[in-house]
């Protein structure tokens, strides 16, 4: 773990997203990471980021990874090189299934995976990829407590409730196309002033089957105010987040106490 800080850079990077081509995938987040700002703490990369939306089960068997396969590999060592944190979502496998795997990967090496909990039934997603079973998970790290939910997640807010101010700040790595822009800027608002943290829209960029993706990430403080910045030069959607500032407004405005808790509701 590294020291404590009440600021912390986030880095969203909406990358456009080369189908079912890891290679080139890969490659484009690392030539983008050279243009990364200068003390940046994390960056969010987009929902499958290596590979896109996949859904042939005979492609699936030929791509997917297990957490120690390259992929991973490749972020710790971007990580490490780059003293940050990474988060975002590839295209796993744990035979004989396959799940669409968050990340959270640490300088240190150190990291936590979550398996997307809810899988878009309108789309093919829920028939090729299982469900993850696991609660979302709560990362420390400089100081902060940091969350991961994978994209269609964020329409569930029992889901995202954050029970007694537990994190400090969202990720949300998404494929969310503009023809759904309303309800996904809408939603990450209401995450945000709901739960009081700061939270990250990582969305990808480019198009694919599914629809166009363009000027879709966002970075919210934790009044859902917009403080992401797109800087001259930067791949990046960038914002300097102060923890100080959020847990004055919460004690100032206390709504969480106020909060159902959805366990004893039978959740």
């Amino acid at each position: 773990m590294t020291n404590f800080s009440d600021r912390l850079r986030v880095a969203a990077l909406p990358l456009n997203i080369a189908w079912a081509d890891k290679a080139a995938n890969l490659a484009a987040v690392e030539a983008a990471f050279e243009r990364l700002p200068e003390s940046t703490d994390v960056v969010v990369l987009p929902e499958l980021f290596s590979t896109g939306f996949i859904d042939d089960p005979e492609l699936m068997r030929d791509i997917a990874e297990r957490n120690t396969g390259h992929t991973v590999d490749f972020l710790k060592e971007l990580a490490a090189r780059h003293s940050v944190a990474i988060a975002g979502s590839f295209l796993a496998t744990t035979h004989p299934r396959f799940f669409n795997r968050g990340f959270f990967i640490e300088p240190s090496g150190e990291e936590t995976f979550y398996d997307k909990r809810h899988l878009f039934s309108l789309s093919s997603e829920a028939n090729v990829f299982a469900r993850g079973m696991d609660t979302l998970p709560v990362v420390r790290f400089r100081g902060w407590n940091i969350a991961l939910i994978v994209c269609y997640d964020l329409r569930f807010p029992a889901w995202c409730r954050n029970r007694m101010g537990a994190y400090d700040l969202l990720l949300v790595p998404a494929n969310w196309p503009q023809s759904r822009a309303y309800a996904w800027q809408h939603l990450l608002i209401a995450r945000a002033i709901e739960n009081q943290c700061c939270v990250v829209g990582a969305n990808r960029a480019g198009e694919d089957s599914y629809g166009l993706y363009d000027g879709l990430t966002y970075i919210f403080d934790g009044r859902g105010r917009p403080v992401g910045l797109i800087l001259d030069d930067c791949p990046f959607v960038v914002a300097d987040l102060d923890r100080a500032e959020q847990e004055k407004f919460r004690k100032k405005f206390p709504a969480m106490r106020d909060a159902d808790d959805f366990r004893l509701l039978g959740e």
